[in-house]
């Protein structure tokens, strides 16, 4: 294991320690508070425009959350995109596109924005945007700046009314309607801010603290115990899908001895839920977040199977060292509670009253 990966665990230990009192953490609180600091400067900065924001013409809809990792925005995202679309709604999605190298010159577009299509290489476009466009088949743009890619975004797809941003709560830069929150069940840890904590920004944000931050969530989405919000479910797919589209039940697998892998911000989660839907693992690979599978992480003999998740699959299946291995992809089944949809269509109808659309 790398130094990397061994600080990195030893910061989640820290982190996520329930009373608060790892030395790691109490040793970098002095860091956190000047990190504190900053933050809510920049947030001022912003919100009195010394710093420039762009408001676009269209509701912006943000998807994501306050700690470092994962918490599972991607298929909020995905869920979120798809309600609009049988709601009338042509969402248009934008993200930073983590993971990708710097996207090279595509048609009348900066070589900084890149448009998610069927033949972009997941390195060019980043694991997470290309998994949005082939599950929701909308317009998706990806660039460091994600104002700039909403911009190219709309400049080529006139029919798009609404963006969501998968990701993006603290960059700034683009101004949003609607600001979505997805916790896990790990919570906000420790309740500190970066390096002492996970959180990336103060917590809570709701109108009882709008006198110490200058802005607010709308929605919380969450898993785990939280007494306000909206609790989201989620379960793997009662199937397997091949390289090939075709399908295989779950089920059928009870009795193979499968490679489990994921590159994923928590790995076990995705083992845990194989296990519980009766697979055996014969090994797991646990891999840093956004992977990009640049070298095999071990060495796979003749009849191994391969079971992964659908982020990991896009990036295998461009990778020539994995043309030769049987590998599944498990898709993740996110379902939001109707009472989410119902509150985010009402304020979406008066975003839609007050833009004029």
């Amino acid at each position: 294991m790398s130094l990397a990966a061994r600080l990195s665990q030893r910061l989640q230990r820290a982190w996520y320690r329930a009373d608060g009192k790892d030395g790691l953490s109490i040793a970098l609180l002095d860091v956190s508070w000047v990190y504190g600091a900053l933050v809510k400067l920049r947030a001022k900065f912003y919100a009195n425009g010394v710093m420039h924001s762009t408001r676009l013409n269209v509701p912006v809809i943000v998807v994501g959350n306050v700690i470092a990792g994962g918490a599972g925005k991607t298929p909020v995202t995905i869920e979120i995109v798809r309600h609009l679309q049988r709601h009338g709604w042509r969402p248009g999605v934008v993200s930073r596109g983590y993971g990708r190298r710097q996207g090279r010159q595509q048609g009348r577009h900066s070589a900084a924005v890149v448009q998610v299509l069927d033949a972009t290489p997941v390195s060019d476009s980043g694991d997470e945007p290309a998994l949005i466009y082939a599950a929701v088949n909308a317009p998706v743009f990806v660039a460091s700046d994600r104002a700039e890619a909403a911009l190219a975004l709309l400049a080529a797809h006139h029919e798009v009314n609404v963006i969501v941003c998968d990701d993006g709560l603290q960059h700034l830069a683009l101004q949003r309607d609607i600001e979505i929150c997805v916790m896990d069940e790990r919570g906000v840890g420790n309740g500190r801010l970066q390096p002492a904590g996970p959180l990336r920004e103060p917590w809570p944000r709701n109108s009882h603290a709008r006198e110490h931050w200058p802005r607010k969530i709308d929605f919380l989405l969450h898993r785990g115990n939280f007494d306000e919000g909206f609790a989201v479910q989620r379960e793997l797919s009662h199937v397997a899908l091949r390289a090939d589209g075709s399908s295989v039940p779950l089920g059928d697998l009870k009795d193979q001895s499968l490679i489990a892998l994921a590159g994923i911000a928590q790995p076990e989660s995705f083992f845990r839920m194989l296990r519980e839907a009766g697979l055996t693992l014969g090994d797991t690979i646990a891999l840093p977040d956004h992977y990009d599978f640049n070298s095999a992480p071990r060495i796979f003999h003749a009849g191994e199977v391969l079971i992964c998740t659908e982020k990991d699959v896009k990036k295998l299946s461009q990778v020539a060292w994995a043309n030769d291995l049987s590998i599944l992809s498990v898709p993740l089944v996110v379902t939001l509670p109707p009472a989410f949809y119902a509150a985010l269509d009402e304020k979406l109808s008066l975003l839609q009253i007050s833009k004029g659309q």
